[in-house]
């Protein structure tokens, strides 16, 4: 079995920081993509971010330029810094990771930001 533990939302102004960090422990597959998702009300849950254990990374045109996506392989965690933040920033924040089919999906409980004055 697998867990992703996800920690680090929170409330913050606009145009401030925060970090997320998503640790999995279980039965984990080396070779794996480990990203973050988002859902805000009434939305569809999209990609924001996604990074290979070997190195490639991916970002949704909304967060580029503001959030980093990196990852500790060997302490198999994901970390989303999210700079710049906006009031359409605010969703549940989900952790996944994907060991492809054989190995399976699995997802975090989630983590609320909300960026407001």
């Amino acid at each position: 079995q697998v867990q992703l533990v996800e920690s680090g939302g929170g409330l913050v102004q606009p145009g401030g920081s925060l970090r997320l960090s998503c640790a999995a422990s279980g039965s984990i597959f080396r070779f794996n993509t480990m990203g973050w998702y988002r859902q805000a009300p009434g939305k569809q849950r999209e990609l924001v971010a996604s990074a290979t254990s070997g190195g490639s990374v991916n970002y949704a045109d909304s967060v580029k330029g503001r959030f980093t996506i990196s990852r500790d392989n060997d302490k198999n965690t994901v970390y989303l810094v999210m700079k710049a933040l906006k009031p359409e920033d605010t969703a549940v924040y989900y952790c996944k990771l994907d060991q492809g089919v054989f190995w399976g999906v699995y997802w975090g409980q989630g983590t609320q930001v909300t960026v407001s004055s």
